[in-house]
């Protein structure tokens, strides 16, 4: 169950990411509030993860969850690059995700 809640908090992680842009530096109210209240999300859940789950690999698989998809919502919704290298580092973070998942003892 805690892989389920890191899983889970990666998500919000990529979601409070992606809400910064819109929240134009904290001056729009209703993004804000939306991403202030994934990142309470977010670190609640890792936060749970991480009684089961040891701290270098919890965190370490959160920041790739939020890493990988922050970037690819930055290529969907902004535009942002589609460069094969890039989408090739962005497979290295997952494959590192699923390794450190892999050798994970819990």
């Amino acid at each position: 169950m805690a892989w389920i809640y890191l899983v889970v908090a990666g998500l919000f992680e990529c979601g409070w990411a992606i809400g910064l842009k819109y929240t134009d530096g904290f001056t729009r109210p209703i993004p804000s509030l939306l991403t202030v209240s994934a990142m309470a999300i977010s670190f609640w859940l890792l936060s749970i993860a991480m009684k089961t789950i040891p701290v270098g690999t919890a965190y370490a698989v959160w920041t790739g969850i939020g890493a990988v998809g922050v970037a690819i919502l930055g290529m969907v919704l902004l535009g942002e690059s589609r460069d094969i290298m890039r989408v090739i580092c962005l497979l290295l973070i997952v494959s590192g995700i699923v390794g450190l998942k892999l050798v994970s003892t819990t």
